[in-house]
């Protein structure tokens, strides 16, 4: 079934990231994602054009109160979700990144607050 792709790597062509694990870009806007059935929240998101190739995509803030901690123009790094084959994971449709890491310092950090955002 993926035969093709595999051979012809069409996956890494398409692919935003071009095959690798993860990727730095800056944020252009915030955005919240509607959940897909039976679920119903807005995620929140953000829109980051990539370094290294210009690419749009939108990734997704784990973490509650993430969304207070990155602003536009934030420099983040982004790897995959985890869902099957590089795809969408869970109720988020169409979102197939989350952000890690927020102007060099782990997300997770800080919207538990262990450590503040370096002022750029």
């Amino acid at each position: 079934r993926y035969y093709k792709r595999r051979m012809l790597r069409l996956d890494i062509k398409a692919d935003p990231l071009q095959g690798a694990p993860m990727a730095r870009g800056i944020v252009l806007e915030k955005v919240g994602v509607e959940s897909k059935q039976p679920n119903s929240a807005i995620r929140k998101c953000v829109r980051v054009q990539l370094i290294k190739n210009g690419r749009v995509i939108t990734a997704f803030l784990p973490g509650d109160g993430a969304l207070n901690v990155v602003d536009e123009h934030d420099e983040v790094v982004v790897e995959g979700i985890g869902g099957s084959r590089g795809r969408s994971m869970g109720d988020i449709p169409g979102v197939r990144w989350k952000v890690i890491m927020v102007n060099g310092v782990s997300l997770k950090e800080l919207v538990l607050g262990r450590k503040q955002k370096p002022m750029r």
